[in-house]
């Protein structure tokens, strides 16, 4: 697997993408499929040099593609485009063989002993194919230019990961590996490496192979009799043990986790959640003036991170920013960080922050969605953010303002914007916005630096006994704000 961290002048490997559009994906819908995965190859360090893709009913159970794509997929990568099936017996060849014939209506073959039994029990002969043929293959790439890797827009079995790297001479990824692989680089803290470690096992175990013989059995137990384990069962039961190991961990840490949170139960809290690099980060540096690690690059957050929001209220609402949702988001990093989604099961309000710039955005918000039904935090109240509208024009703002009348339009590195999301956070728990007069003595003065901390003052008139203030602010805000004045005259 190649460093994603490189010098500037070392070229980065070369990857070549393959994906296969099956029936009710639309040709926008798959283009937004493979543009994000090329998003996320470039995100592992890989540099994207070509495509295949292919209509097709089903995906081929031996080598995803068809021949012909094959072709074309080898000639990227200077592999010989073929695979050399393998069968059981001989007998089952030529049972196969003889299938094949009956269908076609021809003679049974006379017995051979010399027949080649290298006929494939999966081959694709009967799957109907809506091939775009193979006017896209290069006629010849310098062996200078060859892709070194190959990603698959699909999950692989350990087959047809095998076979395509049998036909192509690459090193062949799908998109979950290259997900996990991504998440394993970007872990920061300790939880959030033995969750990605837990989901990276657990991928890894079924895919084992034999190296080498492979096949030699470990001595038996008591007195060494008994078939014992063959190398590959000893190397699956040691990642079993691993996984189980680092689960009794990652418990512990999670009892922790689950302590703290239960210290913040009587707080209120808000959860950033959304598609990875919709702005989360950025929102929540924005709001909570902290350091918050932002990049433009998918999954750069898996830690989740809880800031007071600023200025702070009075309460203190708490603001947490989570790990970023993708579409065939792998079920084993789902269940590993269910424990930091847990943050957005426990909030007061989540917000959905979607980058509107995206034209797939709709999707990826039915995607957010779909995550947070499944672990349950779908009756937590909700607000849409339409993130990043400094790139979109007034005709699309327009568009997107009769579409979602309820949704905020904002640039998380707008101030004016972040203070407005910050209105619409406060204003869940203290209520609507309204104006009010307040008028503080001059005795009650220290209570004027709340005024500015947790309202909008839109204006001050002095006489000789006191300030009259025009505010801004929630209704809770304002109550809160007159009993201060109170308490302090």
């Amino acid at each position: 697997m190649p460093e994603s961290s490189r010098s500037g002048t070392e070229p980065r490997p070369r990857a070549v993408l393959v994906s296969v559009q099956l029936p009710g994906v639309s040709d926008e819908q798959h283009a937004a499929d493979v543009a994000e995965l090329g998003r996320l190859v470039k995100t592992l360090g890989l540099e994207v040099v070509g495509e295949v893709s292919q209509r097709r009913d089903r995906i081929s159970p031996a080598t995803v593609v068809g021949e012909g794509k094959l072709r074309e997929l080898a000639s990227w990568t200077g592999g010989d485009g073929k695979v050399e099936p393998t069968i059981a017996g001989r007998d089952r060849a030529l049972e196969r063989r003889a299938r094949l014939r009956a269908r076609d209506g021809l003679e049974p073959e006379a017995a051979d002993d010399d027949a080649p039994t290298s006929i494939d029990d999966d081959d694709d002969e009967v799957d109907d194919v809506h091939d775009d043929g193979d006017d896209g293959v290069p006629s010849s790439v310098a062996p200078e230019k060859r892709a070194k890797v190959v990603v698959v827009d699909h999950e692989l079995t350990p087959r047809m990961q095998r076979n395509l790297e049998r036909a192509t001479d690459a090193e062949v990824l799908d998109r979950t590996h290259v997900i996990v692989e991504i998440f394993h680089r970007h872990a920061k803290s300790r939880e959030a490496r033995l969750q990605v470690e837990i989901a990276r096992l657990s991928y890894v175990a079924p895919r084992l192979r034999e190296a080498g013989a492979g096949g030699d059995r470990q001595r038996g137990g008591i007195g060494g009799k008994g078939a014992g384990e063959s190398s590959l069962e000893l190397d699956r039961r040691k990642i079993r043990d691993r996984i189980a190991e680092l689960r009794r961990e990652l418990a512990q840490i999670e009892r922790e986790s689950a302590t703290r949170r239960a210290g913040r139960q009587e707080q209120r809290r808000v959860s950033l959640v959304g598609y990875t690099n919709a702005g989360k980060s950025s929102l929540m540096r924005g709001l909570t003036s902290s350091g918050v690690y932002v990049a433009d690059k998918l999954f750069a957050t898996l830690d989740t991170t809880v800031r007071a929001l600023r200025p702070e209220t009075e309460p203190r609402i708490l603001v947490s920013d989570t790990v970023g949702f993708i579409k065939k988001l792998p079920h084993e990093l789902v269940a590993s960080f269910r424990s930091t989604l847990d943050e957005a099961l426990e909030a007061s309000l989540l917000l959905f922050v979607v980058d509107a710039s995206d034209p797939t955005f709709r999707d990826q918000l039915a995607v957010t969605r779909e995550v947070l039904t499944g672990i349950g935090a779908g009756d937590v109240p909700w607000r849409l953010l339409l993130n990043k509208r400094d790139r979109l024009d007034d005709a699309a703002l327009a568009a997107l303002q009769a579409e979602y009348p309820d949704a905020l339009q904002v640039c998380a590195h707008d101030p004016e914007d972040i203070r407005s999301v910050r209105e619409l956070i406060v204003s869940f728990f203290d209520g609507e916005v309204t104006e009010e007069e307040l008028f503080v003595p001059y005795a009650a003065h220290s209570v004027v630096r709340h005024l500015y901390d947790d309202a909008t003052v839109l204006s001050e008139h002095h006489d000789e006994t006191g300030t009259r203030y025009a505010l801004r602010a929630p209704r809770g805000v304002l109550v809160r704000l007159r009993e201060r004045v109170a308490a302090a005259s």
